[in-house]
């Protein structure tokens, strides 16, 4: 069964060893944040540098295991219809909207909304790393370094299918920052095969 994540919002799931959880792209363009934790143990969560470090590269996809702050596999891209995915970016925050863009009105952003569907499962803000950004597009200067958001590659029906490969407590948002989003907010749809 399919489950909406209304724009700007958030859910969370629990995921069993061996499940695999789609993420749709419904409309096109619209990123989702995926946390995950070990459902028998919460210290244990996405790691991205650890993920980056083995795999020696910033871009996954198909085929690319997600390791935990633990070095432990927490799930496996098995199946991509995009290829272009973020793991360098934290989740957005009433926090980074002022810092970078001046916005004064409240927003509750990824993080916020992380924080309020992961709170039933006993986890804390302090405990949300950086997310994997399905469906983002951030390009690196070559030169400089400097990090650029650009629309995301997904169009309307796009996935990605992980594979957990322990019991894990996922939370996924449709992503609150506009940038990320080529300027308009749209649902993003999960299932769990």
């Amino acid at each position: 069964m399919r489950h909406r994540i209304p724009p700007r919002s958030a859910a969370a799931l629990l995921l069993d060893r061996g499940q695999r959880l789609k993420i749709i792209d419904i409309e096109g363009e619209q990123v989702s944040d995926l946390v995950a934790f070990n459902a028998h143990d919460l210290r244990e969560w996405i790691s991205s540098g650890r993920t980056l470090d083995y795999l020696n590269r910033c871009l996954l996809t198909k085929g690319d295991a997600i390791y935990s702050n633990r070095s432990n596999i927490l799930f496996e891209i098995v199946e991509d219809t995009v290829g272009r995915h973020d793991f360098l970016l934290a989740p957005c925050s009433a926090e980074m909207f002022k810092k970078t863009y001046g916005d004064e009105v409240p927003h509750r952003g990824c993080f916020g909304n992380l924080c309020a569907a992961l709170e039933p499962h006993g986890i804390e803000p302090d405990q949300i790393p950086v997310a994997f950004n399905v469906f983002m597009h951030v390009s690196i200067d070559g030169e400089t370094g400097a990090l650029a958001v650009r629309p995301p590659k997904s169009k309307a029906g796009d996935y990605l299918i992980v594979e957990a490969k322990m019991d894990l407590v996922i939370a996924l948002t449709a992503c609150s920052a506009l940038q990320s989003n080529n300027y308009a907010f749209k649902p993003i749809e999960y299932e769990v095969l």
